[in-house]
This record gives C-alpha cells, sequence and structure tokens, in this order.
C-alpha cells in the first residue's frame, strides 16, 4: 500500500513540473522571441528491496522523475510592425546583448535607441555588433537594416549586428522571458547567412500555441485530481485496515 502511495506522490510531482511549465508558457503567449518549453519525464526503476537470491524477490518499482525542459526552438510567426528598429530574425540566429551578468542570447528584436545613443532592448541591454556596441549619432534618421544585419543612415555605416547560433541549441538556458544564457562549454559561432536573414521593420511573435497550451493545461489539472482521489482512496484503505486490525481481541 506504501508502494501505491509512493508512486502517486511521484506522478503529483512530475505533474505539478508540468503545470508550472505549461503556465509559463501561457503567461508569455505574447511577449515577443519567447521559446516554448515541454517538460521531459523519465522512468524510474527502484530496485527490488530483497535479494535476488530470495524465492520470491519483490518486483521493482517504476516511478517518474524530472529530467529536464526541452526548448521549442522552431520560428514563431513574424508580425510587421512598421518600426525601423524592428528586427526578426529568419533562421536559428540569435542577437547577442550585453548584460550586467555577461552576454546573453535573444530573438526578442524590439530594440531602440537609448539617451546616449546605443542601440538597446527593451530592457536596456545594449545590443552587440561586430565591433562592440553599436553607437548612433544625434542626427541619425532613415535607419535600414540589411538581411545580413548591416545598419546603415545616409551618413555611412553605424556597424552590422553580431548574430550567432549553437551546436547543441537545447544546451541553453533560460534566463527570463526570451533571454537565453550559455552555460559553459557552449560556445556560440558566427552565424551562417542561411540561418541569419534579418526581416527589418518586423518582429517574431512567441511560438506558444495557445489553444493547445490552454487544453494540455486542463489535461493536467485533471490527471491531478484523479491521482489525488487515488491517494486519498489509498489512505482510506488503509485507515480501514488499521481500525480493523484493532479491533481484533488480544
Amino acid at each position: 500500500m506504501e508502494n501505491a502511495l509512493l508512486i502517486g506522490l511521484s506522478r503529483q510531482m512530475s505533474l505539478r513540473r508540468e503545470m508550472d511549465v505549461v503556465a509559463n508558457n501561457i503567461a508569455n503567449i505574447n511577449t515577443t522571441g519567447f521559446k516554448a518549453d515541454t517538460a521531459i519525464f523519465e522512468e524510474y526503476l527502484m530496485p527490488g528491496a530483497r535479494a535476488d537470491q530470495a524465492a520470491r524477490p519483490d518486483q521493482r518499482l517504476s516511478y517518474v522523475v524530472d529530467r529536464s525542459t526541452w526548448h521549442d526552438m522552431s520560428q514563431g510567426p513574424v508580425h510587421q510592425t512598421g518600426n525601423p528598429l524592428d528586427v526578426a530574425i529568419n533562421g536559428d540566429a540569435f542577437l547577442v546583448v550585453q548584460t550586467p551578468r555577461g552576454e546573453r542570447y535573444t530573438r526578442n528584436g524590439s530594440l531602440h535607441i537609448n539617451p546616449q545613443g546605443q542601440l538597446v532592448t527593451t530592457e536596456g541591454h545594449p545590443v552587440v555588433g561586430e565591433n562592440g556596441p553599436i553607437q548612433f549619432q544625434t542626427n541619425d534618421r532613415d535607419i535600414t537594416i540589411g538581411r545580413d544585419g548591416s545598419i546603415g543612415v545616409p551618413g555611412g555605416s553605424r556597424g552590422k549586428l553580431r548574430l550567432v547560433t549553437f551546436a547543441a541549441a537545447q544546451r541553453l538556458q533560460k534566463d527570463g522571458g526570451s533571454t537565453f544564457l550559455a552555460p559553459q562549454g557552449v560556445e556560440p559561432q558566427p552565424a551562417a547567412p542561411a540561418a541569419a536573414q534579418v526581416i527589418q521593420f518586423s518582429l517574431e511573435q512567441s511560438n506558444v500555441h495557445g489553444v493547445i497550451a490552454m487544453t494540455r493545461m486542463i489535461e493536467v489539472a485533471r490527471n491531478y485530481t484523479q491521482v489525488s482521489t487515488m491517494l486519498q482512496q489509498q489512505g482510506d484503505m488503509r485507515r480501514g485496515s488499521v481500525e480493523k486490525l484493532a479491533e481484533v481481541p488480544a
């Protein structure tokens, strides 16, 4: 009976974890450049409690274990905004931004120019070009951004966006919203032209499918309720057994 309770609890823990992931996806359905996540689980077989040479060794128990989170790196819908500093990336590349904690990588191309003339993200982090931060003059107008990331104004060039890709993009770790950090051992590589086509006047929307995410949330909630009911029934059976044993004459 205790085994059933433990198995049920492991299932509840996995469902809670999945609910957190699904809820975060739904919360970021309108976050520019956001990539949906999926919780990955695996089976853990607990060794039998008795020795192998026993006549009837215990059966191995099967538990659910939270293994990792899978990032859906598929392209999100591209929406035209008309803003010359908005960029979307057609391909697998990322923009590079400089934060107080080091370089980060994002698909959120909602950019603007800060009072110091630097091209920055909505969070105020400088966007990194191939030769460092991208700097504008106070009188710069009619900004153009080419498909290769080159930035120009009527008075000349203002640099080129640094676009990178990763051989192991699934190892990237989310650092809030649509921003990723690269853990040790995961190095960015200069993006090939096919993986880094910049689209000016546009933004890549979240790739979360709202209907699918909401449906999955309902399924997870229903499964959690079923497991809770099963655990309640197991608890009632256990209490009933204890009460009956207490009634047996000594």
